[in-house]
């Protein structure tokens, strides 16, 4: 599985790399907290995967990157050659990156 660490994800950000970012947690999560990026629900990825992009890396992300890893391994066996898990998740971020946002 490939992964990215929340200062790689951070330079790409800022230095305008192409990439997805898709948070696939749960609503009343990202009420709490979230960053920039798409929603898709874990549960409706499968029925989302034509809104995936194939031609740029995509950054799968969640709380800690538990559930975004299971989500990473399953594109990775369709043929998404292109995705990431966000190592730490929201928490990393919000823990590294972004000291403003609010844990949970």
């Amino acid at each position: 599985m490939k992964c990215i660490s929340v200062q790689e994800l951070n330079n790409w950000r800022t230095n305008e790399h192409p990439h997805q970012l898709i948070d696939i947690r749960e609503e009343h999560e990202i009420d709490i907290v979230h960053i920039d990026g798409e929603r898709i629900k874990m549960a409706e990825i499968l029925d989302n995967l034509d809104k995936i992009k194939k031609d740029i890396d995509v950054i799968i992300h969640c709380r800690s990157g538990a559930r975004s890893g299971a989500v990473v391994l399953e594109l990775s066996r369709l043929g998404y050659n292109n995705v990431h898990n966000l190592t730490g998740g929201i928490l990393a971020w919000a823990n590294e990156i972004d000291l403003s946002l609010q844990s949970y």
